[in-house]
């Protein structure tokens, strides 16, 4: 999907629907598309932030390095605390702690008091390519969530969706009066999701589309681009596309040994050259699901069927 023209809506509350708002953080890269969109839930007078995305201050108010003509004015921070107005924040949530989500939670927690709930902390040392994706050593959640387990306010219920794959610690978020999804780095309509070892698991990763898949979701609100409301339609062609990248190395396996960068020329024809790394993180995550499988083995650099 082609990232849309500017202006982007950057620090401006949109409304979503009745329970849900929307304010787009400045970040935009071609990981995070327009950038990392952080989610208010509730319309009364308690309500949850959902992934309040990259620190653009600090907690002793160093003032932010991303005011200006594309962020409406306002830093990132500031805008979702003008999007609450007088609403009590009860619970900060991140989806996972990669940098382009979790950092603001503390600078929140700081200026309002409010707990950081949802995912676990988890920071691991990650050699992939994306600058964006490493982890948010910072994070310190007041309150971790398991699968199933809720939070509640005056208008909304919250429920955790352990998904697993892209980090070992993500977590989804469903607004049961609603039928909304909030789906982090998981499911995305605009791109698949980097899975990156050594954290990021491939097979972990299908799991949790299936376990999207057995859901009815009403819509899918992901953290980076548009709503997604043919829900299983989405998930059925991720999980499709998943396979077929699977069979796409064995086949070229199939023919000769091959090295990582191999595969990702042969099978990615016409990648934008900045993200090459990061297929070449999921071409390494599939091997390694198929490693494990018993399918494929590796000597040094070079793959080859069993």
């Amino acid at each position: 999907m082609d990232i849309p023209a500017k202006p982007w809506p950057t620090g401006l509350s949109e409304q979503c629907e009745p329970l849900v708002r929307r304010v787009l953080a400045p970040n935009a890269s071609p990981y995070t598309f327009t950038g990392t969109q952080t989610y208010i839930v509730g319309a009364g007078s308690e309500v949850a932030v959902i992934d309040p995305g990259p620190a653009d201050s600090g907690a002793d108010g160093d003032p932010s390095p991303f005011k200006g003509a594309d962020t409406n004015g306002k830093g990132h921070v500031e805008a979702i605390l003008a999007a609450v107005g007088k609403a009590t924040i009860a619970a900060i949530l991140c989806t996972h702690t990669h940098r382009d989500h979790s950092p603001a939670a503390a600078v929140i927690k700081a200026k309002t008091g409010a707990p950081i709930i949802g995912c676990a902390a988890l920071t691991i040392s990650d050699d992939g390519p994306r600058a964006d994706s490493a982890f948010d050593a910072s994070y310190a959640p007041d309150r971790v969530l398991a699968d199933g387990e809720r939070l509640a306010g005056p208008d909304w219920t919250i429920e955790a969706v352990a998904t697993p794959g892209h980090t070992s610690n993500h977590l989804c978020y469903s607004v049961l009066e609603s039928g909304a999804l909030f789906t982090g780095d998981h499911v995305m309509a605009w791109s698949t999701s980097v899975v990156s070892p050594p954290d990021g698991d491939m097979a972990a990763y299908m799991a949790s589309l299936d376990k999207l898949y057995a859901r009815d979701d009403r819509v899918f609100y992901p953290a980076h681009g548009p709503a997604i409301d043919k829900t299983r339609q989405l998930v059925r062609g991720m999980l499709g596309h998943r396979r077929q990248r699977e069979a796409q190395i064995l086949r070229l396996l199939g023919q000769a040994p091959h090295v990582i960068p191999e595969m990702v020329a042969a099978m990615y024809k016409g990648l934008d050259p900045r993200l090459v790394g990061a297929a070449g993180r999921s071409v390494l995550a599939h091997l390694i699901d198929l490693r494990n499988r018993t399918v494929v083995s590796d000597e040094g650099d070079l793959w080859r069927l069993r």
